[in-house]
């Protein structure tokens, strides 16, 4: 992932990062505001790896059975979930989540320090909040206010929070004002599966073994340029 500044200068991620407040940002234009007026449904996942470690299922399970209670949505593509996404129609499933999702759950498969995925881009690159739940420290990619976090301990009140945001239009573009002052691009040739994530999974799970499938494309495709944050 990088992070540019309004004038195209890279900008991060890195360990301290000196973001504009969400109360000093622009607010969004006509423009964007229409984009948004076309969401009908809580929240969307792309998910594949089912019971992963972090527990992360659960979580969106639960989720959805609160926001349930509201008469609200979440869908859930892929091997885990009961929608669809074929292979090599994720261009078009990600389009889907710009014009009718609230809010993205961007829910990692493992707890580790700043292990972050291209979850975190497909809800902001595609016009939907990211619901975020891993082990990363999230101010290191974005700023505070423009996303919102899920924890075991409050899903009914992450819930709550996720409604109330959806009824009140102005809170809901308040998420979005980081548009006039940031972007994100991922970076060259990174994936979900790159090997040297999956090695990072591993270690910080505490594998206590490395295939040699996944040492043998890490050894292939790792060069410093490519490390994934």
């Amino acid at each position: 992932m990088i992070i540019k500044d309004k004038e195209g200068n890279i900008i991060g991620p890195k360990e301290e990062m000196h973001w504009e407040t969400v109360e000093t940002m622009m607010p969004i234009n006509d423009t964007l505001k229409a984009k948004l007026s076309t969401k009908k449904f809580a929240a969307a996942w792309f998910v594949s790896h089912c019971n992963a470690r972090s527990g992360r299922d659960l979580i969106a399970e639960e989720l959805r059975t609160e926001l349930a209670k509201f008469d609200m949505q979440v869908d859930i593509f892929g091997r885990c979930g009961t929608k669809e996404c074929p292979r090599g129609s994720m261009k078009e499933c990600l389009q889907l989540v710009e014009t009718d999702y609230y809010f993205y759950l961007s829910f990692e498969n493992s707890f580790a320090e700043d292990y972050v995925t291209e979850k975190l881009l497909n809800g902001l690159n595609h016009y939907a909040v990211p619901v975020v739940y891993g082990g990363a420290n999230y101010t290191r990619f974005m700023p505070e206010g423009i996303y919102v976090t899920a924890e075991q301990t409050r899903i009914r009140e992450l819930a709550e929070e996720m409604v109330d945001i959806i009824n009140d239009k102005q809170k809901y573009y308040d998420f979005f004002k980081w548009h006039n002052h940031y972007s994100y691009h991922e970076l060259r040739d990174s994936r979900d599966t790159d090997a040297y994530c999956k090695l990072c999974a591993l270690v910080n799970n505490q594998e206590k073994y490395l295939t040699t499938s996944i040492y043998e494309d890490f050894t292939k495709w790792w060069t410093p340029e490519n490390e994934c944050v």
